[in-house]
């Protein structure tokens, strides 16, 4: 199969079924490492910048500012980059050094924020730079409703497409967007299909989880529509991690981890059924 673009790339990832702890469930994750970014943040990038263009408030004078940990930053400077923007990201300056270099490498301009404070602390950053300097475009991934659009419109109809039993789908919650758009799409399918969220402990940190305790509810998040957050360790997810990478062949991080960790204690509980956990 040949495609025209990278961007034509974005998208169609495989469902693969991995190792469950009781026979009789079946884990299947969803590879989003396959996008051209290596995340499913290509995704809500791809929707967030063709909406704003298709509605005018982004034009080619216009500068894109993110606050993000690393990959939405990535995914908007590969997407940026595509079509001719430039791009600045605001980042705790505690972030992974890869994460910055492939920034760098994708041509966007970072400014680090305080560490301590993590993403809040880039989201107050990034606003205070948009009040100041209306050249500024921030597609701001936390209240933009092309995100879990895209997550509506393609994710959950890619799992619904290959696998029309879904019991439970479980994924990490961040912005909020995968858990909303997919969980939605799934819910319509079969409102008893479980939605569950992945969260880190409120004194541990799992970069790319958010935890509602830390005082920030993303405006596109609708708490109603989850069955359940599941807390998961730091030490778990590396774990689990390794496991993935040793017994799968599968290359993930951390934040993936700890769904397929979430996943695994949930296949032990009930007796029977498919779960969806997304990479």
């Amino acid at each position: 199969m040949s495609f025209k673009t990278i961007e034509d790339l974005v998208g169609n990832t495989p469902l693969v079924e991995i190792s469950s702890p009781n026979d009789k469930n079946i884990i299947f994750a969803k590879l989003e490492g396959n996008n051209p970014t290596g995340s499913l943040k290509d995704r809500i990038a791809k929707y967030m910048i063709e909406q704003a263009e298709a509605d005018g408030s982004l034009t080619h004078d216009k500068i894109i500012l993110e606050p993000t940990s690393g990959n939405t930053g990535i995914a908007l400077a590969f997407v940026a980059l595509r079509k001719g923007y430039k791009v600045k990201v605001v980042m705790p300056e505690n972030v992974s050094i890869e994460s910055a270099q492939l920034l760098e490498a994708y041509g966007a301009e970072i400014v680090f924020s305080d560490g301590s404070q993590g993403t809040n602390g880039a989201i107050v950053v990034a606003e205070d730079m948009v009040s100041k300097d209306d050249a500024y475009f921030m597609p701001y991934q936390y209240g933009n409703e092309a995100n879990p659009r895209a997550h509506y419109e393609t994710n959950g109809k890619e799992i619904l497409d290959e696998l029309q039993d879904v019991d439970i789908f479980v994924a990490g919650l961040g912005t909020g967007g995968t858990l909303m758009g997919e969980g939605r799409r799934l819910k319509e399918h079969n409102p008893a299909i479980n939605v569950v969220a992945v969260v880190h402990h409120p004194e541990d940190v799992i970069q790319g989880l958010r935890s509602l305790e830390e005082g920030f509810i993303p405006p596109i998040l609708d708490l109603s529509l989850l069955d359940r957050r599941i807390l998961v360790e730091s030490r778990e997810a590396f774990r689990v991690t390794k496991d993935l990478m040793r017994l799968e062949g599968i290359f993930a991080g951390i934040s993936s981890g700890s769904v397929v960790c979430c996943a695994m204690r949930l296949a032990e509980r009930i007796e029977k059924g498919n779960i969806v956990c997304l990479l």
